[in-house]
């Protein structure tokens, strides 16, 4: 687990850009903290950094936005504040083994539903930035911390 005071929007976009430089073949990313904690920030600076070109949207009403990745695959940016229930997961026709990236805003909405997280990544405002705590939650996920040096 590594915890990281982040000063600024462009420290929790640098963060992201790091482990993205570090992208497993798949990994799925459970993004938790309070509204405005930097969670859209996080998920949308990792697709930028990924290549992922031109607009990238909020999946707020949506719940679900997928970006084609210019390296191969496909990433998913989920947001299930939304969610009442995590059966109605199933509407949205996700498939664990379609994308190489899940992103998943708020996933305990969608707790029993959802893949098992790689990584989590705890965002919580402190002061004028933000506190991240990374987590791995799977052997992957523990080579990733240590590829982005995070340990």
């Amino acid at each position: 687990m590594a915890t990281l005071a982040l000063a600024d929007a462009a420290a929790t976009e640098a963060l992201a850009a790091r482990l993205a430089a570090h992208l497993p073949m798949r990994a799925v990313v459970h993004l938790h903290g309070d509204l405005g904690a930097g969670k859209s920030t996080f998920a949308r600076a990792m697709l930028r950094a990924l290549g992922v070109a031109g607009t990238i949207r909020s999946p707020t009403y949506t719940l679900v936005e997928p970006y084609a990745l210019p390296g191969g695959g496909r990433a998913l940016h989920l947001d299930l504040y939304r969610i009442g229930d995590p059966g109605e997961l199933e509407f949205l026709g996700l498939d664990e083994d379609s994308a190489r990236l899940w992103l998943v805003e708020w996933p305990e909405r969608g707790a029993g539903g959802l893949p098992a997280p790689d990584l989590r990544v705890q965002l919580a405002v402190a002061g004028e930035g933000r506190l991240a705590r990374i987590e791995s939650g799977s052997p992957a996920g523990e080579g990733w911390i240590d590829a982005a040096h995070l340990a």
